[in-house]
């Protein structure tokens, strides 16, 4: 049984779920993961503390946006696995991306993540720093796909 981590993220998630239901043999034991970075709400919540000065707990923008986060993951996770169409493990994890992605893939058969980047041409700029570092210390093979239609093939300039 082939047991693969599809890294759910807001731009590629239905070219990494279609990468599944292709590739993974139907007994495979999935898990759709998304992560929140969480530097946003600690930023807000530093600036109601530092800017704002009274502590009035009810006010504070930080959880309210740890909420807003977490239910905009709950919604994709959903949408994710409704187009699995079959049985799947849903993650929402909240922390550096890059870090949890790789944690998340110990112990773990395939990770299928998607090209982030510019989608224009192949290459080292089709993927973000946060999906580079996915990529280059995942501990497992990575199945890396494009969200849409792959760019031509370029063309090998002549030899110098």
């Amino acid at each position: 049984m082939v047991s693969a981590v599809v890294w759910i993220t807001d731009h590629t998630w239905r070219a990494c779920v279609d990468a599944a239901r292709a590739w993974l043999p139907d007994d495979s034991q999935v898990v759709l993961m998304y992560v929140t970075a969480d530097e946003a709400a600690q930023v807000v919540h530093g600036a109601y503390l530092g800017l704002l000065g009274r502590h009035r707990p009810g006010r504070d923008p930080g959880p309210q946006l740890q909420a807003l986060d977490a239910a905009a993951a709950t919604e994709l996770l959903d949408a994710a696995a409704a187009r699995l169409g079959g049985p799947a493990t849903l993650v929402q994890r909240s922390g550096r991306i890059e870090h949890e992605v790789v944690q998340a893939t110990g112990g773990a058969d395939l990770l299928i993540c998607g090209r982030d980047g510019d989608a224009d041409r192949a290459g080292p700029h089709s993927l973000t720093p946060t999906a580079r570092f996915v990529v280059d210390h995942a501990v497992c093979p990575v199945l890396l796909v494009w969200p849409g239609a792959a760019p031509p093939v370029p063309r090998p300039g002549p030899r110098p």
